[in-house]
């Protein structure tokens, strides 16, 4: 038996013991985290360089793609140095890091994607007032709100979380610290703060989707009153890719919590946790630049851009 005080590290499960696959596990992380770096990055940058995409929409696609970014940079590292040097340990204060990041990106991705939805909500059922309620001031508020609740989210969690005494052990069934996990190892009755704390939470959350639910329904009857077909595409185009990303983050995060007890393994887990955690940031990159011709081409200009200056650069060069 020990407790909190004792304990200097975790070890979080991995994904095998065989070293060829840990290997493998190594590769397949890496390719996930580069193309997650690569398309996020680029999101990042076009609408910081096009002065064409200084609007409500990409500001917030901006702050989306920094969270998504900080998300999967809070987890795939560490995962990856794991299986690379065939380790499992986590140290005590680097898992409360990941714990309090992790929550800290995720509630406030969750909150970006309920502001976007406002975004939408606006743009196609008050057009007229779209300059007003979304002026550059507002959505500037708007997003701080967003990551200012996500950072107090992952503070109230994280404090609450490392401040139970733990005295059954110090292995974790998950490839990350998380927070069920390690209160599985709390031998405290004031554990049952924690689950108040995410009652708490997940009734915020519940108004969040509610709020979003509703927006897309004003958003579907907006749209099917539009009597041109072409009006109605450019409508759908414009939502599509936030909806998309919203039932993806909503159905991963959803299954990983909500599954019945009955379905649960310790490999099941692990796989859900990765579609969770992992997938939507690699994702969302791909979902809005699949679907937005404005961003395609600006995404386009910019790489065509950089090309051009660096084939100059090199005939210079040579000159």
């Amino acid at each position: 038996m020990s407790n909190s005080s004792s304990i200097t590290q975790f070890l979080l499960l991995p994904f095998t013991d065989t070293r060829e696959l840990q290997l493998l596990h190594f590769w397949l992380f890496l390719g996930i985290y580069l193309a997650a770096l690569l398309g996020n990055g680029l999101i990042i940058t076009t609408i910081a360089w096009d002065q064409h995409l200084h609007t409500p929409m990409y500001f917030f696609l901006l702050n989306l793609a920094l969270l998504d970014l900080g998300c999967i940079s809070t987890i795939l590292p560490k995962s990856m140095s794991n299986s690379l040097w065939d380790t499992r340990a986590i140290s005590y204060s680097g898992c409360a890091a990941q714990v309090f990041l992790f929550l800290f990106f995720i509630s406030a991705e969750f909150y970006i994607l309920t502001v976007m939805s406002y975004d939408r909500y606006v743009a196609i059922c008050k057009p007229l007032h779209y300059g007003t309620l979304l002026g550059s001031r507002a959505c500037v508020h708007m997003a701080a709100a967003a990551w200012a609740t996500g950072f107090l989210t992952a503070l109230l969690h994280t404090a609450n979380t490392f401040s139970l005494p733990l005295c059954k052990g110090n292995a974790l069934g998950q490839f990350f610290c998380e927070i069920p996990q390690i209160l599985k190892l709390s031998c405290s009755h004031s554990y049952l703060r924690e689950p108040g704390l995410i009652v708490f939470s997940l009734l915020i959350s519940f108004g969040c989707f509610v709020f979003i639910v509703v927006s897309y329904v004003q958003i579907l009857r907006a749209v099917l009153r539009i009597p041109s077909e072409q009006g109605r595409h450019k409508a759908f185009s414009t939502c599509l890719p936030h909806l998309a990303v919203v039932s993806l983050f909503l159905s991963t995060g959803s299954f990983a919590y909500l599954k019945p007890p009955s379905i649960s393994s310790p490999w099941l887990d692990l796989v859900v946790s990765v579609f969770y955690s992992v997938v939507p940031p690699a994702v969302n990159p791909l979902i809005y630049s699949m679907r937005n011709q404005e961003l395609k081409e600006s995404i386009r200009k910019g790489i065509s851009w950089v090309f051009v200056d660096a084939d100059k650069l090199a005939m210079t060069l040579q000159k």
